[in-house]
């Protein structure tokens, strides 16, 4: 993405990156093209290429949207949350909240990057290990305080726990399925936790 800064290159971007999402959901990544997205911005073809040197450079700054988001919450969590209940919540919370208020940015992660591996380049790829690490932190801190068990690795009750999470938003994503409310959302953020709390804490707590 080009630099500078302004209100209305900021405007500019906003409006080429929701025609983006648009466009790829219903075309598909590989099948978009930058014209189509100028045309569902209603903006010219060459003002795309002004603010975005190429539909790869567009898409990870689709991409980086969700993960920048995401980072900043495990950076808070891990500085002012003591709670691994609370911190295993907030994730849960990140997908959904973003999946509630922008579920064309989900549809494309889930689509594009989670469950397909034709656009997972290596950069790419680093993100989510970075954040599967970073979740397996909090796993280890729940072992260490003796709230989750240790006769799991603490890799396998983060693959399980992050595989429940991603599964259970993929299903939403495929049916088309919307979150219609917080009172939704939060009962869906407990269903996902307390299946895995019940599931790996320990015996008698």
């Amino acid at each position: 993405m080009k630099k500078g800064t302004g209100p209305i290159k900021k405007e500019k971007e906003s409006t080429i990156f929701d025609a983006a999402l648009k466009t790829i959901k219903r075309k598909g990544f590989h099948k978009a093209r930058m014209s189509d997205i100028a045309k569902e911005a209603e903006i010219s073809y060459g003002l795309v290429y002004h603010y975005f040197k190429n539909k790869e450079d567009l898409f990870d700054a689709i991409l980086n949207r969700w993960w920048n988001g995401l980072f900043q919450l495990m950076a808070d969590i891990s500085e002012r949350e003591h709670d691994v209940y609370k911190k295993l919540r907030h994730i849960i919370d990140y997908f959904l909240d973003t999946y509630q208020s922008n579920p064309d940015l989900v549809n494309i992660f889930i689509t594009e990057i989670s469950r397909s591996t034709t656009n997972l380049t290596v950069s790419r790829l680093e993100h989510f290990k970075k954040f599967i690490s970073l979740t397996e932190g909090v796993i280890l801190e729940g072992q260490d305080i003796g709230i989750l068990r240790r006769d799991f690795k603490a890799r396998y009750l983060t693959n399980i726990f992050l595989g429940s999470l991603e599964t259970f938003v993929s299903t939403m994503v495929f049916a088309d399925q919307k979150i219609t409310g917080n009172s939704q959302k939060n009962k869906i953020a407990d269903s996902i936790l307390e299946v895995f709390f019940n599931g790996s804490k320990i015996q008698g707590k």
